[in-house]
């Protein structure tokens, strides 16, 4: 399952997101907003690092005007490696290196063609099997 967050500025790119990941089959647990009222994103970013960190969802996308913002409450969940990314490369470096759990973007950066080759690139990229990745994972935890 992959849980989906958003606030106000990132609600209309959480929508498209969540319909698209349906879309292929994903089961998704969409956390908020619901509509495009003035929210905080911190709720938002939280709600879905507290879905990955406890096993409930395997990955998150969390979304606002930036992906800043809410890719900073994410990863203020332990166990959560959120990383804002702008284009697929990103998304594929840092499942391939730092086996990043969520994916954050910003919905007034990028279009939604941008957005589904992003989240495609994340959720199909494998981490790697090299030592040193796993051992700077690992240090990541430690802090």
């Amino acid at each position: 399952m992959i849980a989906i967050g958003s606030d106000h500025g990132g609600f209309t790119l959480k929508e498209e997101v969540s319909k698209y990941l349906q879309a292929k089959g994903y089961e998704v647990k969409d956390v908020g907003c619901y509509d495009l009222s003035s929210v905080d994103y911190p709720a938002y970013g939280h709600a879905v690092g507290k879905a990955v960190a406890s096993g409930e969802c395997e990955f998150g996308i969390v979304i606002c005007t930036t992906g800043i913002g809410i890719s900073i409450a994410a990863n203020k969940v332990k166990g959560v490696r959120c990383a804002l990314c702008s284009e697929p490369y990103s998304a594929r470096m840092t499942r391939e290196h730092n086996n990043a759990n969520v994916l954050a973007m910003g919905g007034g950066l990028i279009g939604t063609n941008m957005a589904f080759q992003i989240v495609d690139t994340f959720l199909n990229t494998e981490f790697s099997v090299e030592e040193k990745h796993h051992r700077r994972v690992n240090l990541l935890e430690e802090v």
